[in-house]
């Protein structure tokens, strides 16, 4: 055997002793907080383009992300913590801004076209939440989270140890990764400027999941990340039966990490 295919043989083994669940992982849940959970469904079906989900009543989803909703008060909005805003995408924005000044939501930055990037404005949700619109007809629906960090590539980094991901660049424009259609961006943090932890706030954590979360949790701690919650089995609010953990990520961002039920 040549040393070209001896070279192709061991990379082989190589991913085959990794386990494929510990490579990476789904983009799977935003949970939010809201004093009224019904209510904030409501809003989001109605203005984010999500759909209510019939296996329960505390969340709503738009393509393959749920957001979860927590029956309380935020602390604060997204704003001012490791995790600023989320996004979301429409095929026509100005149609969409326009409904927006409808249905009475708080416009925080009206309709601009960014050059090379795309057309983007600003909402925020009832509860303090900031939430970017953009046209990116490549991908609709539920587009990113954006966080923010004093070291942006250092943020990354860690993601895409813990989590994987496909780096890419928006647009030739903001690196980031890719999970699915689902963009993780990072910006820098003004100077000077100290992050808030999401616990407690509008946006209380992020959700991705593992197919096998016990497998996946062991590569993660090979890797030196300490769980806030070691993974238990846990049965959510429709009944269904799931693993769930929690850990902490660079800038005090809550990261709950799941097993969806099978």
């Amino acid at each position: 055997m040549g040393k070209n295919c001896l070279g192709l043989v061991a990379v082989a083994a190589l991913f085959v002793a990794i386990p494929a669940v510990a490579r990476a992982a789904d983009y799977h849940h935003v949970h939010l907080a809201a004093p009224n959970v019904a209510e904030a469904v409501q809003w989001y079906v109605a203005n984010m383009g999500c759909t209510a989900m019939t296996t329960r009543a505390d969340a709503c989803q738009i393509g393959t992300t749920q957001l979860i909703f927590a029956n309380r008060k935020p602390d604060a909005g997204s704003q001012g913590s490791g995790v600023d805003h989320i996004g979301f995408s429409f095929p026509d924005l100005a149609a969409k801004m326009r409904a927006f000044e409808v249905a009475g939501v708080k416009i925080v930055t009206p309709l601009r076209d960014v050059p090379g990037l795309f057309k983007l404005g600003f909402v925020e949700d009832p509860w303090g939440t900031r939430i970017e619109v953009v046209e990116d007809r490549e991908f609709l629906g539920f587009h990113h989270i954006h966080l923010r960090s004093a070291d942006p590539d250092a943020a990354l980094k860690w993601y895409q140890n813990v989590f994987g991901g496909e780096t890419a660049s928006l647009k030739g424009r903001l690196n980031g990764l890719r999970y699915g259609t689902v963009w993780l961006l990072v910006a820098r943090v003004d100077q000077g400027q100290t992050l808030a932890a999401t616990q407690g706030r509008s946006i209380d954590h992020l959700g991705f999941a593992f197919s096998d979360l016990d497998a996946a949790a062991a590569e993660m701690k090979k890797k030196g990340i300490v769980f806030q919650t070691e993974p238990r089995p846990f049965t959510n609010a429709a009944g269904q039966n799931m693993k769930i953990s929690f850990v902490v990520g660079p800038d005090d961002v809550r990261i709950e990490v799941v097993q969806p039920k099978a």
